[in-house]
């Protein structure tokens, strides 16, 4: 088995993630209000856990000819699952201290967290499924988390306000596409895989069915706060056009 040493990853990726949402706070973002320097750190550590993910997640994946969605997980698997949860646990620790009041963000953390400690400590196996929500979750990382900070000063900031309207309409299509069509898609074909039985006797049913439950509600979430972004945008566009046109 490749499940072993499992507690030195994460007791190297935590600090990690922790020390540089300290950096974020108190260097690079020192300047910034109190009330957006700790939403300002919690993109920073994102930034730091997402395109790596995304990378890490793809050669774990192509790395093993034999993966699928029942397969052992390989040792890099689990390294990347350990990476991820360390990420997570940072950002939890983020929400509970300066939003403790966020019980949807909290929420999805606990579930997000729930979902890679099973594959990587219950199950030890489903590595693929996981790490290729995973690949899709944060694709779209390097782009939410500039625009999350460009929204957040832009109303302070002439070129803040320019990077978050340039960068809106792309973004929207972007995470429109792999939240409301290709996520979905996958997670058919994960659900058809487990429903039809292949992972009996592999992966306890309880694991699988609450993998499927968490990652639907994560996805219609989703699909909610993309929807209200495209009509907040619409309608900001439109109220424009109407004062140009009077």
């Amino acid at each position: 088995m490749e499940t072993q040493n499992p507690i030195p990853c994460l007791l190297i990726f935590f600090p990690m993630f922790f020390i540089v949402y300290l950096i974020a706070y108190f260097i690079v973002f020192r300047t910034w209000s109190p009330k957006i320097r700790p939403e300002a750190s919690s993109c920073l550590i994102s930034l730091a856990h997402g395109t790596p993910a995304v990378f890490l997640s793809t050669y774990a994946i192509l790395a093993d000819p034999a993966t699928g969605f029942a397969s052992q997980n390989t040792r890099f698997q689990n390294t990347v699952l350990d990476y991820s949860v360390a990420y997570f646990l940072t950002d939890l620790l983020h929400y509970i201290v300066f939003f403790p009041s966020d019980v949807l963000f909290i929420g999805h953390h606990l579930a997000t967290l729930f979902v890679f400690l099973t594959c990587r400590y219950v199950a030890s196996r489903g590595g693929f499924a996981i790490l290729s929500l995973l690949i899709l979750a944060e694709v779209t990382s390097l782009c939410q988390n500039v625009w999350t900070l460009a929204n957040a000063r832009r109303r302070d900031l002439e070129f803040a306000a320019k990077v978050y309207d340039l960068l809106s309409p792309p973004f929207y299509v972007l995470y429109s596409i792999v939240r409301g069509l290709v996520g979905p898609y996958f997670v058919y074909r994960m659900g058809a895989f487990y429903v039809g039985g292949e992972a009996d006797g592999l992966i306890p049913r309880w694991v699988w069915v609450s993998w499927i439950v968490v990652v639907m509600s994560a996805i219609s979430v989703s699909i909610l706060w993309i929807s209200n972004l495209w009509v907040e945008l619409f309608r900001a566009r439109t109220g424009n056009l109407e004062k140009k046109t009077r």
